[in-house]
């Protein structure tokens, strides 16, 4: 503690609260995990006593009901320590996150004239001591976001449906670790908060943080709004608009925390390399992440095997057709198609339309689609049963060598009885025909593509058409899915974001992007975007993020002059003054790789990432190359970003990303033309860079920054 903080009374007052509740952490974590060890060898102790002691009788019906009784009385025991011991574990969890960092924040509240103040302590989590007291309030809890509104004086909170007014005292913000106080800050003002600008002063990580200390009023109207079918959120680079993403889904996880899994939510985020970025956010938080998947990868598993690498669009006017044509639509014999596996034909097109005509007074639709494979699912089962019989498939069964029986009974095997031969058979023939009821249960035996031609007049179909269409015909989709995440939405085309609202039909959707980063032709514009969920979804709103906390002034000023001028009144960077960026052109290519080289020498010494930043991955190669040795690691797919160094990376891996120092290798017309997708390809990279630009061209630099060179 310094001089100056041991004449500080409320610095000591506030240490002494720290070492405090550090102390009770400590103590209460210890008893957790005592009582966890504990309450594991009771219950192993009480099911030993209680299965020795069960008597086990079927002679009579009261017998059995006795019996039936005792297992119920004994099921209920084993669950009263279940119940004990999840409680316990997920309050150690607690206990451990926050003895990191205890809390961040402190409100003082008044709830009635005359009354004392009440102080809260907010944390990244909450927890009480044993004896129910609140030693720490989760920041997601109603009472929180008054310290998030950041109005003194007279405010409210919704609490169970009403609201609570009181008088914020004092709003007082930490800067701590473990059971050491550093710094302590009084504030009122977002923009004027001396631990965001010391947070975000902090050297950057290969992973992204959390930011539950520092978010922002308007960071914080999105993380809380209320459940919508569709929110869209325009921010501009470098606005928080990822991690308040993941602060939402924390903030959603906690709000629902009896009926939402993180199963049933999904986050579709641009590439695996921004996956494994943002991987440790939630967790740090307490929470399991939701599923993450990329678009790719998600477009992928809907595809047949014929259509698979297939990228083409579809106009959204065909899709809203197909809604439209599928009311009168009726399957024809030639729809259908046979079913075979391993030369054998189990089903024909002709048997499949027998079992479609038993059904004649419903037109195609998901439920026909449901009635026929139910159908075909019923016959499949019963011909395996028949099979499971035959003296052929008990050779089999008998041939089958070790591993095979370990990986289909987890046993070997050596069936006695007829009865036993049939049973084991019966699970042999469910493997073997496993891809059978595969092909059944997605449809696979409908002809997507004669339909689609046939009813709406086209001589191909487009991969999104042709998935749309199936969705239409078949009711394909997640119907369990309560909310998506759409992370750099201004990337899709209106058609992918058409097939994710559709197939998710029944989840609220979050989107969050900026149209100055669609740095792809062709994709949608923020009103396809408006019009996708409008029409699928029944309505979307908007919230707006226009402050900039990733780039310092002079990066933000640069990457605005690429923008209208109303749009540049609106955006405001809240970091410190850095480096001004720096220009160098050169005369040939020698010179220009010369710099480069320079460059890159220069940023290795430097402390942080980074990153050199090309549009293309044959620039990256083509860089790489001529670089040779001098070259900085090259960052795949499949790459996790390193602490610091110099990274070669492709703008679309980068976007979402952030670094200390960002080199463009070639800033020339040639490279970053007068056009719009240049232009937003220029923003995007300009915007990844924290503190330091440089921008090397060969001959002069584009047009696009010729008012903003020195």
């Amino acid at each position: 503690m310094s001089q100056e903080n041991l004449k500080d009374p409320v610095f000591i007052e506030e240490q002494t609260h720290l070492s405090e509740t550090f102390d009770k952490l400590k103590n209460l974590g210890k008893k957790l995990a005592s009582d966890i060890q504990k309450t594991q060898a009771e219950a192993a102790e009480t099911k030993q006593a209680m299965s020795e002691e069960l008597a086990v009788n079927f002679a009579s019906y009261a017998d059995a009901m006795e019996t039936y009784a005792d297992f119920s009385a004994m099921n209920r025991i084993i669950d009263s320590y279940n119940i004990a011991q999840d409680a316990n574990t997920e309050n150690l969890k607690k206990v451990n996150i926050l003895l990191k960092q205890p809390y961040f924040a402190k409100i003082s509240l008044q709830f009635k004239p005359g009354e004392a103040p009440k102080d809260l302590y907010i944390g990244n989590v909450g927890i009480s001591d044993e004896n129910y007291r609140r030693l720490v309030v989760d920041w997601r809890s109603p009472v929180a976001e008054v310290y998030y509104n950041q109005n003194n004086g007279q405010t409210s909170y919704e609490a169970n449906g009403r609201t609570i007014s009181v008088d914020l005292k004092l709003r007082r913000q930490f800067d701590l670790a473990f059971n050491t106080l550093n710094a302590y800050f009084d504030t009122t003002v977002a923009i004027q908060d001396s631990l965001l600008i010391a947070s975000l002063s902090k050297q950057r990580t290969s992973q992204m943080q959390a930011i539950t200390a520092t978010i922002q009023k308007e960071q914080n109207e999105v993380v809380r709004h209320e459940d919508v079918p569709a929110l869209l959120v325009n921010g501009i680079a470098g606005s928080g608009k990822t991690s308040v993403l993941l602060q939402r889904i924390a903030y959603l996880f906690y709000q629902h925390r009896r009926d939402l899994a993180p199963e049933n939510v999904f986050l579709i985020t641009p590439n695996p390399v921004f996956q494994r970025y943002i991987d440790n956010v939630l967790p740090d938080l307490g929470e399991r992440n939701p599923e993450i998947i990329t678009w790719d990868a998600f477009f992928s598993g809907l595809l047949p095997k014929n259509r698979q690498g297939e990228r083409t669009s579809a106009p959204l006017e065909l899709l809203w057709r197909i809604d439209e044509v599928v009311k009168a639509c009726s399957f024809e014999a030639r729809d259908y198609k046979d079913i075979t596996f391993d030369g054998e034909c189990l089903f024909t097109s002709s048997q499949i339309k027998k079992i479609a005509d038993k059904f004649s007074n419903i037109p195609a639709s998901p439920h026909l689609v449901t009635l026929i494979r139910e159908e075909l699912l019923k016959r499949m089962e019963s011909r395996i049963k028949q099979k499971s019989k035959t003296e052929k498939v008990h050779n089999e069964l008998s041939a089958l060598n070790l591993d095979e029986q370990l990986r289909l009974f987890r046993e070997t095997v050596e069936p006695q009885t007829e009865e036993e031969f049939c049973s084991l058979s019966l699970t042999y023939l469910q493997d073997k025909y496993d891809e059978v009821f595969r092909i059944i249960e997605q449809d696979e035996w409908l002809r997507i593509d004669r339909i689609g031609m046939r009813i709406l007049g086209v001589e191909n179909l487009e991969s999104t058409a042709w998935i749309f269409l199936k969705m239409a015909l078949t009711g394909m989709g997640n119907p369990y899915a309560q909310y998506v995440m759409i992370d750099e939405v201004q990337d899709y085309t209106a058609d992918q974001l058409a097939v994710l609202a559709r197939y998710f039909r029944r989840a609220n959707f979050m989107l969050l992007g900026d149209k100055n980063q669609a740095i792809k032709p062709n994709t949608a514009s923020f009103d396809e975007i408006r019009e996708v969920f409008t029409r699928l979804c029944g309505s979307i709103e908007e919230c707006h993020l226009m402050t900039s906390y990733r780039s310092s002034p002079e990066i933000t000023s640069l990457f605005a002059s690429l923008l209208t001028r109303e749009e540049q009144l609106h955006i405001s960077s809240i970091q410190r003054e850095q480096i001004a960026p720096v220009f160098l052109e050169c005369i040939n290519e020698e010179g220009q790789l010369a710099a480069l080289a320079s460059e890159i020498k220069k940023a290795r010494e430097e402390e942080g990432l980074t990153a050199v930043i090309v549009p293309w991955k044959s620039q990256a190669k083509k860089l790489e190359a001529l670089l040779g040795k001098d070259a900085p690691l090259m960052i795949s797919s499949g790459s996790t970003l390193p602490e610091q160094g110099v990274a070669l990376i492709t703008l679309g891996l980068a976007k979402g990303l952030e670094f200390d120092h960002v080199i463009i290798p070639d800033a020339s017309e040639a490279t970053f033309p007068c056009e719009d997708v240049s232009r937003n390809r220029l923003y995007t990279t300009i915007s990844r860079a924290t503190r330091r630009i440089t921008l090397i061209s060969k001959g002069t630099i584009t047009p696009l920054l010729h008012t903003k060179q020195e």
